[in-house]
């Protein structure tokens, strides 16, 4: 996890629990959205008009110097990077420029045979405005990103889905399909069928089938639910049968508060179920590798929490 003074380092239990180890101040720059690489060696933090990469095995190594962390810094001529994604074989980086409507494609296998440079920037995948959400489907064909506006002064989202592969080699040419996708999508998840959206400014989860979006993209919103105020960061629990929203409450709407609503997937709808109470703002959150517990980010007040996902309602 992250803040402003660079990577703090947490351990969990397989019983839960959250114990800080230390922080580690960093002098790349202010680090965002964050994603650990499929084989667990590499920590990608996206910031400035890229991203940096770091060793995880350096950063859990007792009494290493935070400046043997960064392995390298990926560079662009966008703005704004805000979120990243790693291939699942490692070898490419996407980092969403939200101030310039783009998703940037750098190469990570390169960059670790040969150092870091300008060439390890492959191009960039077009978007609409302000892309901010990535992720990648599970069979690792597609990587779908949200932009919280079709054009400077439409209210609409989109969601776009993006050939992977083809996004390696040719990444302006990699886009299969843009769907709306409400107002203000901000972050996205998907199993091996669904693809799911939270859409902040409509305060909405909005499922999509993941087949119709590559086959029938204007028939691919299939289910969509109204969650709490602004909601942000969302996570799959449960084996998938179950969502946790982050409804951040990010712009103090009157006579609300922050928490975290709970849907479930399972079935033909998507169905809100309850409320669990949570801290100022949150924001982002993570499922640890037990699938047992859940950690959210605290924007509003710097803390990160834990939920028992078996305790959902």
């Amino acid at each position: 996890m992250r803040d402003e003074s660079g990577i703090s380092e947490y351990s969990i239990s397989s019983s839960g629990g959250l114990a800080s180890e230390r922080i580690g101040p960093v002098s790349d720059g202010p680090l965002l959205g964050m994603a650990v690489s499929p084989n667990g060696r590499e920590l990608v933090a996206a910031g400035a008009s890229g991203a940096s990469v770091f060793s995880v095995s350096r950063i859990e190594q007792a009494g290493s110097a935070p400046s043997s962390w960064l392995v390298g810094t990926f560079t662009s001529h966008g703005q704004g990077a805000i979120e990243a994604a790693v291939s699942p074989d490692g070898h490419y980086v996407f980092v969403s420029l939200e101030d310039s409507d783009q998703l940037a494609v750098f190469n990570l296998g390169k960059a670790e045979r040969s150092g870091f440079g300008h060439t390890d920037l492959v191009g960039y995948v077009p978007m609409g405005v302000a892309p901010v959400g990535m992720t990648i489907s599970p069979d690792g064909r597609y990587l779908y990103a949200t932009s919280e506006a079709a054009t400077e002064s439409g209210t609409q989202g989109t969601l776009t889905t993006v050939n992977l592969r083809r996004a390696e080699e040719r990444p302006s040419d990699s886009v299969v399909s843009t769907v709306w996708a409400g107002c203000s999508p901000v972050r996205v998840v998907a199993t091996e069928s669904s693809v799911y959206v939270t859409a902040r400014e409509s305060d909405e989860l909005l499922e999509f089938s993941a087949a119709e979006l590559v086959s029938l993209p204007a028939s691919a919103l299939i289910n969509r639910v109204q969650v709490g105020e602004a909601p942000v960061g969302l996570a799959l629990v449960n084996h998938n049968e179950s969502l946790l929203i982050a409804d951040s409450d990010r712009f103090n709407a009157n006579g609300v508060t922050s928490n975290l609503a709970v849907v479930a997937a399972a079935g033909r709808s998507l169905q809100l179920v309850g409320y669990v109470v949570a801290g100022d703002f949150p924001r982002d959150m993570a499922v640890s590798p037990h699938g047992t517990a859940v950690i959210i980010s605290d924007y509003g007040s710097g803390d990160l929490e834990e939920v028992d996902a078996g305790t959902l309602p």
